[in-house]
């Protein structure tokens, strides 16, 4: 992977280059900002621009000095005192990456069966880390540790990278891609070259989506505002039947069955979303909320300041958006908040989905 394969981030492709150049390079670099907008894309194309881009083995990310670490999670046949390291899913992850490296959280579970679990990084990572970096370079070059989501590390792991940071190898260079800094130790955050890698501006992603994916220009201008800086929500959103579409289809479904407080079909669409599994429930959720939004600003007619809605959702606000106002708006969103608040903290998804839909119906017919 190359930087110019890297969505936009010109600013930081250049410090970084320049800090190569210039003999100032840091052992240890955090990337750090909000989810999709190439942190890890830019963690990797630098790695292989340290390796050598044009080398075969770095072409395809298998390169002996290109070292990833990432969270994973424990799987069934595992002993209980074991401590799962990224080489436990090397397939998985190369098999993503190589794809694309803008990828999800949620996507990384999907891709190594984690179902509810939470994906973490073991100590068992960072004296993985310890045997591998203490060998010398298979090339002579450099030696690459990319570290996504190191958030995530637990308080051993943490401890003992630190000690790595402080005491690095020869010619050894770890980039982290990071989402929450706040959440390091903060003396790790205190000896590593912060570089804060920001949103993408919509001109850069629209430009992207027409040159990359061959999107026509009316629909990259609508994608690249509903994507708020994020090129893999882009990417979502270009997705044909993707999620969002068939969270348009449940709302919908819910905000008629709601007008004409259809008890019984309220009841049957409780029903069939306590079948989703969790993390889909507040996905769902905060969609709900967006489309909540998106409707009561679509009042105000200034849709090209303000909304952020593909074409089918805002057909559907044309009709729908006057139930959306002043008198019920705050108690709209109180009613979503409780529920995402209620589906976080394991309740009985039926019951709070019927209560939600219940108290719609009556929202809806508040003027």
């Amino acid at each position: 992977m190359k930087l110019s394969d890297v969505i936009g981030q010109d600013e930081v492709k250049a410090r970084l280059l320049q800090m190569h150049s210039e003999g100032r390079l840091p052992h240890a670099i955090l990337l750090t900002g909000p989810s999709g907008v190439g942190k890890l894309a830019l963690a990797t194309a630098f790695a292989c621009y340290l390796l050598g881009e044009d080398n075969a083995m770095v072409k395809k990310l298998e390169h002996p000095d290109l070292h990833f670490t990432f969270p994973t999670i424990k799987l069934p046949e595992m002993s209980s005192g074991y401590k799962p390291v990224s080489d436990d899913f090397a397939r998985e992850w190369h098999e993503l990456i190589i794809q694309s490296p803008y990828f999800s959280m949620d996507q990384w579970l999907d891709a190594i069966g984690a179902a509810n679990q939470q994906a973490i990084i073991t100590a068992g990572e960072s004296d993985n880390l310890v045997k591998k970096l203490s060998l010398k370079s298979s090339q002579g070059g450099y030696k690459v540790n990319v570290i996504w989501l190191p958030e995530r590390m637990n308080q051993e792991c943490a401890n003992k990278l630190l000690k790595l940071i402080e005491e690095p190898p020869q010619q050894t260079v770890f980039i982290m891609a990071c989402e929450e800094p706040a959440l390091l130790l903060d003396t790790i955050r205190s000896r590593v070259q912060r570089i804060d890698v920001k949103a993408l501006p919509e001109s850069v992603i629209a430009q992207a989506l027409v040159e990359k994916r061959g999107v026509d220009q009316e629909m990259a201008r609508r994608i690249a505002r509903i994507a708020a800086g994020s090129w893999l929500k882009a990417l979502q959103e270009l997705q044909a039947g993707g999620e969002n579409e068939e969270f348009l289809n449940i709302f919908i479904a819910l905000m008629r069955m709601a007008y004409r407080s259809d008890a019984r079909g309220l009841k049957l669409w409780s029903d069939d979303m306590a079948t989703m599994g969790r993390e889909k429930q507040k996905r769902f959720l905060y969609y709900f909320m967006h489309m909540i939004r998106e409707s009561f600003v679509y009042n105000f007619n200034r849709q090209d300041e303000l909304n952020y809605m593909t074409l089918k959702e805002e057909q559907f606000a044309k009709n729908f958006a006057r139930f959306i106002n002043e008198a019920n708006i705050l108690a709209i969103c109180d009613i979503v908040n409780l529920a995402i608040r209620d589906i976080g903290q394991n309740a009985n998804p039926k019951i709070v989905f019927f209560d939600t839909a219940l108290k719609m119906a009556v929202q809806i017919h508040q003027k």
